[in-house]
């Protein structure tokens, strides 16, 4: 069992809001660290006593346990009420500036970066809001104009060794693309790699995307697309809706590619090459070998759950299935270094009695400097996080319940750098407020895994 986390609170959450803006799986990421210090970005009022507008909170503190330091962004009010418009941070270990994103929904560009070296020597830093630029509508190194910055939706930021990757869908749910682009640190700057995954009829839901030893992993569910009446008017706002025309009802296969190269060319479980950016290639629905998982729509697939790459290069998905209409369970999904893919339902077991998982919000899983794989699962009808652990040195069916902790809600965050630096687990999500059942508080849970 883990002993008990040490909690930090990083400020109030916006809990009257109708939508979750701060815990969304499909943050990368919203809490990362580099050189011994830890950051984290989310969204919180200026006063509890004004809880409109909204503005980016960007946190930092010095590791293990110091105090965490807080600045605001208030030249930018967030006002929509809608969970997609989630915060991303992420930093280049080159140059060390701190990247975020924000606010979007099919909506422009909303960026801003930090002066260079911040987070390479955060101690010589004061910590201030003046560090990072205005909010941009383009990525330095490319034109406002640049046709893919206006129809932004699932921003996310990696780093690629002493680089950066960002990448972001345009189009809307169903019928959309994502486009990858590479901030070089030597330069400053990004380039436009290229469309890495395209939708026909459809769009692609990224797992995850994850740089180990020179090789870039990317796992994803395509949706299929509905059309709808007005689905081709320029003024359509139906797709925007947190429940739109065309749901998750829609999602299938879970689809895997690699690239050697940082995004410029990938090839498909095989090792065959199935698409060259710099000619002007993309991975399609229709490119060979891609999908790892067979998965009909209506199953219960979700999108944009969770993705880990273990230290021998195998990659762990975690996902759900329905089973033909039956209870949905969270399963695990593997691929050996050796492209066999394997699959299972979470449980643990108790002499005779299997107890399985049964889906709620989307979960996570993290591999631990050990190499053991870490779940993070939110309870289907409470707020209660309970973290299983298999042993990841080889493909493992057993599963052990390690923690289960109450008041907790949303989507959990890993901060990955630390987990696999320090082996310290820390988790994003949000807490209830004893004796204040209608607030809740951003918090960050962190778990020594030495004894363990």
């Amino acid at each position: 069992m883990l002993a008990e986390p040490s909690v930090t609170v990083l400020g109030p959450d916006p809990g009257h809001r109708k939508c979750i803006l701060n815990g969304n799986a499909f943050q990368q990421d919203a809490i990362t660290s580099l050189n011994g210090w830890q950051y984290a970005a989310f969204y919180s009022p200026l006063s509890p006593d004004r809880p409109e507008p909204l503005f980016v909170h960007v946190a930092r503190r010095k590791l293990p346990s110091s105090d965490w330091q807080v600045l605001v962004l208030d030249d930018y009010p967030q006002t929509t009420d809608d969970g997609h418009n989630t915060v991303q941070i992420g930093i280049c270990p080159g140059d060390g500036t701190i990247h975020l994103s924000y606010d979007h929904h099919c909506n422009v560009l909303r960026y801003r970066y930090s002066a260079r070296k911040l987070a390479k020597y955060p101690g010589h830093f004061e910590w201030k809001a003046d560090l990072f630029s205005p909010t941009l509508d383009y990525l330095p190194g490319l034109p406002s104009s640049h046709k893919h910055f206006g129809y932004v939706t699932y921003p996310r930021f990696g780093s690629m060794g002493e680089d950066m990757f960002c990448s972001f869908r345009d189009g809307k749910a169903g019928l959309g693309n994502d486009h990858l682009y590479l901030y070089k640190a030597d330069a400053g700057r990004f380039y436009y790699v290229g469309a890495h995954l395209t939708g026909i009829q459809s769009n692609p839901y990224v797992h995850g995307m994850d740089y180990r030893s020179g090789r870039f992993h990317v796992t994803w569910v395509y949706r299929d697309f509905v059309h709808y009446e007005g689905w081709d008017d320029p003024a359509d706002t139906k797709h925007k809706q947190q429940a739109g025309p065309n749901g998750a009802e829609n999602n299938h296969d879970i689809c895997y590619a690699y690239s050697d190269d940082k995004g410029y060319t990938w090839r498909n479980g095989h090792g065959d090459i199935i698409a060259s950016l710099k000619d002007g290639e993309t991975i399609t629905n229709n490119s060979p070998g891609i999908v790892a998982i067979d998965i009909r729509k209506g199953e219960g697939l979700t999108n944009q759950e969770s993705q880990a790459v273990d230290r021998e290069g195998g990659i762990h998905v975690l996902n759900r299935e329905s089973f033909s209409g039956g209870d949905l369970l969270w399963k695990h999904y593997y691929r050996s270094p050796t492209d066999l893919w394997y699959r299972v339902a979470l449980h643990v077991t108790d002499g005779d009695h299997t107890r399985y998982f049964h889906a709620g919000k989307r979960g996570r899983l993290a591999v631990s400097r050990n190499g053991d794989i870490y779940f993070i699962l939110p309870d289907a009808t409470r707020s209660t996080i309970s973290i299983l652990k298999t042993n990841g040195r080889f493909y493992s069916h057993h599963y052990d319940e390690v923690w289960t902790g109450s008041g907790l809600s949303g989507e959990p965050l890993v901060d990955i750098p630390r987990l696999e630096h320090d082996n310290v687990l820390s988790v994003f999500l949000r807490a209830d407020v004893e004796g204040a059942p209608d607030k809740k508080n951003v918090v960050v849970l962190d778990f020594s895994l030495d004894s363990t």
